[in-house]
């Protein structure tokens, strides 16, 4: 089961660390979330790890491959120093 989350709620990795997306669907099972530069993607409700002050926590050692290279490139096109 999912704790509470609202749509919008930002997702990260690490707590401190930059956002790679956003909430845009919640189901008792999975979370859809957008990612940025890759778009929309399942994160399973075993891969939150918290939530607290508006912000996701998820194990990325609990998902898939694809959502994890996502991740990785998530800030791919923004402009350095900005």
């Amino acid at each position: 089961m999912i704790p509470r989350i609202e749509l919008g709620y930002q997702v990260f990795d690490v707590d401190g660390g930059e956002e790679f997306g956003a909430v845009r669907e919640i189901q008792p099972d999975h979370l859809l979330v957008y990612i940025e530069n890759a778009g929309d993607f399942r994160i399973p409700a075993a891969a939150v790890k918290s939530v607290h002050y508006q912000k996701i926590i998820v194990d990325c050692s609990k998902l898939d491959r694809p959502v994890r290279d996502a991740i990785t490139h998530a800030h791919d096109r923004e402009a350095p120093g900005l």
